[in-house]
């Protein structure tokens, strides 16, 4: 069979993977590339000497400098948090574009005053929280919103695009403060508010494309707004309105619209219903997913990537940026792996669980390393020779990075995406979303202490956590890959364990229900179009 970067067994012809898909996708996908290069450009630039001296962090402690570093990137994990709480209500009211776009202007408010701030660490912070509202309410939304405009048959390949941007966005806020260091006097402040003030530039691309952009269909229909929602459906198709494709898509929307509104909760129904059997099981899942993602060991290198280099003996700004530049590579390189090979050939449930094995690995060396050689305090007596191991060390922070990011990273965002229901699915999405940001604040937070107190043992605590998580993907997470959305509410009805022991031996389990139809026939398809077009007509 000839390599394909879409899933086989759809329905979807040819024409719905066109370039109006994708460059939408890109558009949306600006997000992702502020969010990346935000939370990666931080740590390089405060470690630029025009950074500590404007900011008079060059006559503090130790304690006092890790005090300062950690409220300075996790205040962004705090907005993150927020934003994306927040933002639910918000999104389901104004719609997903303009959720989106109001989304970007917060970021650039942000972005604009941390880029301003002027040696006032309490701007700094400010902005820093401000921008991290605009990143935990795209977050959110955009992975929805390219969902729900996205073909089946291509739908996880659009997701990469997200995924591939978030990672190229960290790689260039990773080179781009080498490049300010070797390139603009220490004695500018320029140095520093370079790297800051183009964070600007995909938050400005994202606020004026998504002008152009559509609104979701699916969201419009809900509205009862049936006739745009058709007109964009066509639209981003490439298909005329009387297409056999686009009248199934509309009957499938309609149908769901329906029983949506037939069945509409309130926000109080829809809260206890995260509690019901089949629900509270995939919330359970999702929000350990999402919290334990940050616990990689990926996120401490990260946000303080100069300061981890800096423990394995590497000493000098432009050395340290510069060795930071090829972690943003391994990053980059190991999503698109993800979008390309691991999502939809390996699968979730093993990529998770082989993500987990062989990434625990490289930590333990660095930590075995660091606790053996000392490579730090060798570097600060004058020692800069480095051994083999020394290499092997630095090799594994790639290995690390490359083979988190092309399973833990992507696939926990995939999988949160597509498992819960329907009528709940935003709220979901909105509480592991949300949670994510925690465990990346909660990271933020304490690595400054972890590094400095810890050493060697922080790669162990990580490489250990890395490893418990494989063994509970191994029992409690339910492979997903080839199951469609409307198969997640059976699959999770069953105690998680039955279901994972019933793939393991190789079973369909309790996909394999009675009654439930293997395909949609065209005669089911014209009476469910029937239906709701009289229903439509009717009301």
């Amino acid at each position: 069979m000839a390599w394909s970067t879409h899933a086989s067994g759809t329905l979807d012809p040819p024409e719905v993977r066109n370039w109006r898909i994708h460059l939408i996708a890109l558009v949306a996908s600006c997000s992702a590339l502020a969010m990346g290069y935000d939370t990666a450009v931080i740590g390089g630039t405060m470690a630029l000497e025009s950074f500590i001296r404007d900011f008079g962090l060059d006559n503090v402690t130790t304690a006092t400098r890790d005090t300062i570093h950690g409220n300075i990137v996790s205040t962004f994990q705090v907005g993150c948090f927020f934003g994306a709480l927040l933002t639910f209500p918000l999104a389901e009211k104004l719609g997903r574009k303009k959720a989106i776009m109001l989304a970007g202007l917060v970021f650039l408010l942000g972005g604009s005053l941390m880029t301003g701030a002027g040696g006032n660490l309490d701007i700094i912070v400010a902005g820093r929280a401000i921008a991290g509202l605009g990143i935990g309410a795209s977050s959110l939304v955009v992975p929805v919103y390219i969902a729900e405009l996205a073909p089946p048959s291509i739908r996880g390949r659009l997701i990469g695009i997200f995924e591939i941007a978030s990672q190229g966005g960290g790689m260039l806020g990773f080179w781009i403060n080498y490049a300010t260091d070797q390139t603009v006097p220490v004695g500018s402040p320029a140095q520093w508010i370079l790297p800051l003030a183009l964070q600007l530039v995909p938050g400005l691309g994202l606020f004026f494309g998504m002008a152009w952009c559509p609104e979701s269909p699916r969201w419009l229909a809900r509205g009862g707004d049936f006739a745009s929602a058709e007109r964009v459906l066509c639209a981003i198709r490439g298909l005329a309105p009387d297409h056999e494709h686009v009248r199934r898509e509309m009957a499938e929307i309609r149908a769901q619209v329906e029983e949506r509104s037939t069945n509409r909760m309130s926000r109080r129904r829809q809260f206890m219903k995260l509690f019901r059997k089949g629900t509270r099981n995939r919330m359970a899942i999702g929000l350990a997913l999402m919290f334990l993602q940050s616990f990689t060991g990926v996120n401490i290198i990260t946000y303080y990537a100069p300061r981890i280099f800096e423990t394995l003996g590497i000493r000098g700004t432009s050395l340290k940026l510069f060795s930071t530049g090829f972690y943003g590579i391994a990053k980059t390189l190991g999503m698109v792996a993800f979008a390309f090979c691991v999502v939809e050939k390996v699968g979730r449930r093993n990529g998770l669980i082989w993500g987990a094995a062989l990434g625990c690995i490289p930590m333990w060396y660095i930590g075995g390393y660091v606790m053996e050689a000392d490579p730090a305090a060798a570097a600060a007596a004058g020692q800069v020779h480095r051994d083999e191991w020394g290499y092997l060390a630095m090799v594994c922070v790639y290995l690390n990075a490359f083979i988190v990011c092309a399973t833990w990273q992507g696939i926990t965002w995939t999988y949160c995406s597509e498992i819960f229901p329907l009528d709940i699915r935003m709220l979901c999405v909105a509480l592991t979303t949300a949670v994510t940001w925690l465990g990346s604040f909660i990271i933020a937070r304490s690595t400054p202490y972890m590094i400095s107190n810890l050493g060697y043992g922080a790669y162990f605590f990580f490489g250990s956590i890395l490893f418990a998580m494989g063994i509970g993907s191994f029992f409690f997470v339910p492979e997903t890959k080839g199951v469609t959305l409307e198969e997640m509410d059976t699959l999770f009805m069953e105690a998680t364990y039955k279901a994972v022991w019933g793939q393991l031996r190789g079973e369909k389990g309790v996909l394999d229900v009675p009654g439930r139809p293997e395909s949609i026939s065209e005669e089911n398809i014209e009476s469910v179009a029937a239906k709701s077009v009289k229903t439509g007509s009717s009301t």
